[in-house]
């Protein structure tokens, strides 16, 4: 008799996600996180169509709408001039909420489903895939255990233990570059992105719920800001918008902007047995362009139809889903490794054909293919 039929590693939105779906159907889940806290960082900001209609079917859809901020539309802007503009439908919103928000009512909907599923304090030291069922040796406050299960599911981010343990290799992808971010109160209440692709280099904002925006801004210093964590202030971010777009801001004394690195990786294997990598420990997205949460969660739904399809077999069935899902990181990475160029900094002639690019991707049919790509149609 198995412990559970499916055992997730890592309670960040994707494993949530999952975890929400399988419970709803009535499957026994646990959800193993090895912290004992939520994570109360904001990082990822955007809920496109497919990550909304993942909400929806995880029961919070209503719930994350009510708090979201509705972007209206979105502008690509070089040296004082709107280069492309696009405007969000009411049938293909694009939804703005910190992660700790959305990780939050996932977390609350789990607790709902099933108050037992979420194990905290819960670390991952050993899998072994026994052929018909999978044993997970946990740490729990310093007690070793076994946990068994039909399957196993590591949503345990870029850095996955699991995959690690599996041996399965972290194929690194195109696209590569360091910024750096920070939130500003934004009185104007404005709610359209817009992303300057300067010579400079990128300078990306977008409103946030409760009057705020989010700047992210290329590093050109070639990755020292991510590399000691420390050179840049918010005073030297500020004076780098400002130079770029002529955008003042007021920035609160203290304030020090995150810097980041983007990069991109394919795990060489997405299922190995009944072992199945899921969201960052399969592929790791540039958050350039917004896409990697709802790719995650586009996945955790896809998956969760092929595991209760393939329980009670003898043998699993979830070679389609490894196909698919790979077939849709990369074209995800491809798209977001375009985002990252047309924010490269660019000399004189390389910017105008980049002008030019843009202005011809924004213009009349193409508009709508534009828009279609932003909100991640046909993945």
């Amino acid at each position: 008799m198995l412990d559970h039929d499916v055992v997730i590693v890592g309670a960040g939105p994707v494993g949530l996600m999952l975890g929400c779906l399988l419970a709803q159907r009535g499957l026994d889940v646990a959800v193993c996180e090895r912290r004992t806290g939520a994570d109360e960082r904001s990082r990822a900001i955007g809920i496109h169509p497919p990550g909304l209609d993942a909400l929806e079917a995880a029961g919070i859809g209503g719930l994350v709408r009510a708090e979201a901020l509705a972007l209206e539309g979105g502008d690509v802007l070089s040296r004082g001039r709107t280069l492309a503009s696009v405007d969000f439908t009411p049938e293909r919103p694009v939804l703005v909420l910190p992660q700790y928000r959305t990780g939050a009512l996932l977390r609350e909907r789990l607790e709902l489903v099933d108050p037992t599923a979420l194990r905290s304090g819960c670390d991952a030291l050993a899998v072994r895939d026994e052929g018909d069922f999978v044993r997970l040796t946990v740490d729990v406050g310093g007690v070793r255990r076994e946990l068994t299960s039909s399957f196993l599911v590591a949503a345990d981010g870029v850095r996955s233990g699991i995959r690690e343990m599996l041996g399965v290799g972290w194929q690194p992808r195109r696209g590569v570059a360091d910024y750096l971010m920070m939130d500003v109160a934004d009185p104007s209440a404005d709610s359209r992105a817009r992303l300057h692709c300067e010579p400079g280099g990128l300078v990306e904002s977008f409103p946030l719920p409760g009057g705020t925006r989010r700047w992210v801004v290329r590093d050109s210093s070639g990755g020292a800001a991510t590399a000691t964590r420390t050179r840049w202030t918010a005073a030297d971010m500020r004076a780098a918008i400002e130079e770029r777009t002529g955008i003042g801001l007021t920035v609160p004394d203290g304030a020090r902007p995150t810097a980041f690195r983007a990069a991109q990786h394919l795990a060489a294997r997405t299922v190995v047995g009944r072992v199945v990598l899921l969201g960052d420990a399969a592929h790791e997205i540039s958050p350039i362009g917004g896409q990697g949460m709802n790719l995650g969660w586009l996945d955790a739904v896809r998956l969760t139809e092929r595991i209760e399809q393939s329980l009670g077999r003898g043998t699993p069935d979830i070679r389609g889903f490894e196909r698919r899902s790979r077939r849709t990181a990369r074209r995800t990475q491809s798209r977001a490794r375009f985002y990252m160029a047309m924010g490269a900094p660019a000399q004189p002639l390389g910017l105008h054909a980049r002008e030019l690019l843009i202005r011809a991707l924004g213009s009349g049919a193409r508009n709508g293919r534009m828009a279609d790509m932003i909100t991640m149609k046909g993945l």
